[in-house]
């Protein structure tokens, strides 16, 4: 999961690049889904959540170049870098 803070004012723009970009991590060896949210009180935030496979997959997906075309599409609307973390369902 990543929380995505985006510049105030950016936010149409960050989720056109969203939707155009969306599939590099998507059709990525070990992706099983992908979505974002935005936020009701703060509009300017949003979560992103991917599922994959294994923590592997997602390094993978961050060593290819379709993370350089992930991270240029929504990159430059964000406000500060995400906050990223891996969660995996419990025992």
């Amino acid at each position: 999961m990543a929380v995505i803070d985006v510049t105030p004012g950016a936010e149409d723009a960050f989720l056109a690049s969203y939707r155009e970009v969306r599939h590099e991590v998507g059709d990525s060896p070990g992706c099983r889904s992908v979505r974002v949210v935005r936020g009701v009180e703060s509009p300017s935030r949003f979560l992103l959540f991917v599922e994959w496979d294994s923590i592997a997959a997602h390094e993978g997906f961050r060593a290819s170049d379709r993370f350089g075309r992930w991270r240029g599409g929504v990159g430059p609307h964000f406000a500060a870098p995400p906050q990223v973390e891996h969660y995996r369902d419990p025992d």
